[in-house]
């Protein structure tokens, strides 16, 4: 407790608060610029940390991560382009929700589940750190397996009506995962000749190409904004978060089952947050009385994405501070700064150090609640931008912003000709019904199974059966459990659709969509 006080005096300074303030709001707006991840951010921030002391750089960095994962709701909801990957799950009802002209609601509830699942992590990380990371040490590669292929059974609730398609798109993203350079045998594949191709697709060029490309496509051919004129509410944000305050906390079933999701995945190393905002979308339209709603504009879908990842910014710390483990990649950029002050993680870092982990702890619960001054003020800004831009001075802005952030990611002509050519493809297959969510899932999971499967067979080649060392140990048995009982209620829907029982139980749903836009709009 003495610790906890006096890091917590030492962040209730001036130049502390100040460096929480600026470095929540540069994140925002860095996070909510498709193609600048907060990785990146932090990549570009450290050099100014040189000149710090080791808790105002950690502060600064933590500000900035949180902040940055924050915005990405920002243009993930406006234009429907996910500014970062963790805000991929926020497109599918926060889009909806602006183009019905409900953009403040949408940015409302995304704000109170940043503030709620930032607090809620740092609370873990505060409480639970040493038993959290000897959690982590279990997941081998066998459990990282099964993790992606429970992870690969959402794709039946991100198919959009058709589970056969939802299919193919998830095999497409696996296949363009394979491009590149093998992550364990390090042969090349489906590079076609081009060297720089073995880098492979970097998931945010994929992330830019399937989602905003075909948006942009789509508001020229019909020759509209991103955003109704109509989408205002009286009271302006304010109203939005008193009015989205009401309906998150008078059923916060949903609110606590995202954080505890968050977290869990959180401290398994190399998940990410793109993975937490999917699992904790899914489980949120698998829970709901109105599943059908989902993708239409239900706010569940935005508090489920948002708390959960940003539970995840400060749960992903925990195999980090406790083993030295990135959690996350943009953990690697502050596992640098701990090392350039001559930090170890460990639990000398909790002890020897307490007040300054404690600190950088707290610094991000900071860095939480001021996510809701600067989303206030950033959100009526950034909807006034996009609602007031006409849409032939909007798409051209749009289409260079997102040109621009591609090729800073590697410096790549080709990362942008893949963007362009990606969101083209994607263009034609969302005209057949194949949309871009269960892409980039199979591509976010694709590489996270095949290292574990190889890594795996590598390990038990010496069995008689290699592939049962994928059954081995207790926790993979209960992952296969979960698998098969993820993918059997996934598909039980379907099966009670075609056999006509679903319609039984369920007789009114062809007016399922505005039933639920008025139930929604309800306080």
């Amino acid at each position: 407790m003495e610790m906890l006080v006096e890091a917590l005096m030492s962040i209730l300074t001036f130049k502390g608060l100040i460096t929480i303030l600026v470095g929540v709001t540069a994140g925002l707006f860095i996070g909510a610029l498709p193609g600048l991840t907060a990785t990146m951010a932090l990549a570009v921030l450290l050099p100014f940390t040189f000149t710090m002391d080791a808790l105002q750089g950690l502060m600064a960095l933590g500000a900035v991560y949180m902040g940055a994962i924050y915005g990405g709701a920002f243009t993930a909801i406006l234009i429907n382009t996910p500014g970062t990957p963790s805000s991929i799950a926020t497109c599918f009802d926060g889009y909806p929700m602006a183009r019905q002209g409900r953009a403040y609601e949408a940015l409302a509830a995304a704000t109170i589940a940043s503030v709620v699942g930032g607090i809620v992590g740092v609370s873990f990380l505060l409480l639970l750190a040493p038993p959290l990371a000897r959690l982590a040490v279990v997941f081998g590669p066998a459990e990282m397996f099964w993790v992606a292929m429970l992870g690969l059974t959402l794709v039946a609730s991100l198919s959009s009506g058709s589970l056969l398609k939802g299919l193919m798109g998830g095999c497409i993203g696996i296949l363009l995962s394979t491009i590149g350079v093998s992550p364990i045998g390090g042969e090349t594949r489906f590079i076609y000749g081009i060297p720089a191709l073995q880098g492979g697709i970097t998931l945010i060029v994929a992330l830019i190409g399937l989602f905003v490309v075909p948006e942009v496509l789509s508001m020229a051919a019909q020759g509209r904004g991103a955003l109704p004129e109509s989408g205002k509410l009286e009271g302006g944000v304010g109203g939005a978060i008193r009015k989205m305050g009401r309906h998150i906390f008078l059923k916060p079933v949903n609110l606590i089952r995202s954080c505890i999701i968050g977290q869990i995945i959180a401290i398994i190393p190399g998940a990410g947050g793109n993975v937490t905002s999917l699992v904790a979308y899914n489980e949120a339209k698998r829970f709901s009385g109105k599943p059908e709603s989902f993708g239409k504009g239900n706010v569940d879908g935005v508090v489920a994405s948002e708390s959960s990842n940003n539970v995840m910014v400060a749960g992903s710390m925990v195999p980090l501070l406790t083993l030295g483990i990135p959690g996350a990649p943009p953990d690697a950029i502050i596992l640098g700064v701990l090392l350039m002050h001559g930090l170890r993680p460990g639990l000398d870092l909790f002890t020897e150090t307490g007040v300054l982990t404690n600190g950088f702890i707290l610094s991000m619960g900071f860095a939480a609640l001021f996510l809701l001054p600067v989303g206030l003020l950033g959100g009526r800004l950034i909807h006034r931008v996009v609602v007031k831009t006409p849409y032939y001075f909007l798409l051209p802005s749009i289409t260079m912003v997102t040109i621009l952030g591609t090729y800073a990611l590697r410096n790549s002509f080709l990362d942008v000709g893949l963007m362009l050519l990606l969101g083209t493809l994607g263009y034609f297959l969302r005209l057949i019904g194949l949309y871009a969510a269960p892409i980039v899932l199979g591509m976010i999971l694709g590489i996270i199974a095949e290292k574990g499967y190889v890594q795996t067979m590598l390990i038990s080649i010496a069995d008689p059966i290699p592939w049962l060392g994928l059954v081995e140990n207790p926790l993979s048995k209960v992952l296969v459990v979960l698998v098969v009982l993820s993918a059997a209620t996934s598909l039980l829907p379907a099966w009670l659709e075609r056999s006509g029982r679903m319609a039984k139980a369920n007789p009114d749903k062809t007016g399922s969509d505005k039933g639920s836009r008025e139930e929604e709009s309800k306080p």
